[in-house]
């Protein structure tokens, strides 16, 4: 990183991508140097360092506000996993002249994972049948402390369900945060219905999702959220934050609440719950193939338009 700021670029990874043959250079948390010869295209997942300054400290903050403003600069193409992250992007950056380009990335469940038998990992985690998923990280954004509160209201409307998290309790931003969210899981008489798993392997994560009631995902910011298409990709019903990003990923075809709003939060957790009968397992929808080849055509014209050839098609939106 220092030569590629002092000295305009990295020649280690010059060097490397020369000895290789590299067409195209993607930039993920990276940069390169304004002074590479090769094509970059600088991935930007996301701007919430900008929406949610608070949730960073100071200088993580301009670490990634400088890396960002390097690779504009350099007039790298900047690739965007969504119209509410381009939204973001030509708020922030209103001068860049760079190519942007949209590529929505999609998932294909590997088959090796799909050999696991969720009856199997619900009962090595003494889960019920019918439960709800919640796969984030314990980072304050990711708001899992709007789930806790609707399960104060269900448990106030004696309505019982259960809430199976899985993922890190690690954040290095606020490390606490876990703590605190446990803590008032406990006050609160919730450690039957909030069951947090820690961090799990791959193949329970997908058991888990294929046969939960539905997916809950009630973050305030995501740059294209991976559990959503995890989701989609078996029909999966889901449970969302009501952001832009949310309603663009789903087209409308899931359930949502506000960030703050835990009585929506509830009561579609209870219409879920009373809509339900009996366990489920869902394998992968068929047309999920179709929306993989779309986003790797998505990515290759993003390549391709990278490095200076004709598509046949516009891609920047």
């Amino acid at each position: 990183m220092a030569a590629a700021l002092g000295l305009g670029l990295d020649r280690g990874a010059a060097a490397a991508f020369r000895g290789a043959g590299i067409d195209v250079v993607v930039e993920s948390a990276r940069f390169f140097g304004w002074r590479l010869a090769h094509p970059a295209v600088a991935w930007i997942p996301d701007l919430q360092h900008r929406s949610l300054p608070q949730l960073f400290p100071t200088t993580a903050r301009w670490r990634r506000e400088l890396g960002f403003r390097m690779q504009i600069a350099s007039g790298r193409t900047i690739m965007l996993s969504s119209e509410s992250a381009l939204r973001d992007f030509r708020s922030y950056y209103p001068g860049a002249s760079n190519k942007v380009c949209v590529v929505r990335f999609a998932t294909q469940p590997p088959v090796a994972v799909l050999n696991t038998d969720p009856a199997e990992v619900i009962a090595a985690y003494n889960l019920p049948a019918n439960y709800f998923y919640l796969p984030n990280q314990f980072y304050r954004h990711k708001n899992h402390q709007l789930v806790v509160d609707a399960l104060t209201i269900l448990k106030g409307r004696a309505i019982d369900v259960v809430i199976c998290a899985s993922g890190s309790k690690e954040d290095r931003r606020e490390p606490g945060y876990y703590d605190l969210v446990n803590s008032e899981i406990q006050k609160r008489g919730l450690e039957a219905q909030f069951r947090h798993l820690g961090v799990i392997p791959l193949p329970h994560v997908y058991a888990l999702l294929r046969a939960s009631t539905a997916l809950i995902n009630p973050s305030r910011f995501e740059g294209w959220s991976t559990t959503v298409e995890e989701a989609k990709s078996f029909g999966v019903p889901m449970i969302l934050s009501d952001i832009d990003v949310h309603r663009e990923q789903t087209a409308g075809s899931a359930r949502y609440f506000g960030v703050d709003d835990p009585v929506a939060l509830a009561d579609h957790l209870m219409q879920a719950a009373q809509e339900t009968h009996g366990p489920i397992i869902r394998n992968v929808v068929p047309h999920q193939d179709d929306n993989v080849s779309a986003f790797a055509a998505s990515f290759a014209a993003t390549m391709r338009q990278a490095a200076g050839q004709d598509i046949a098609e516009p891609i920047e939106t």
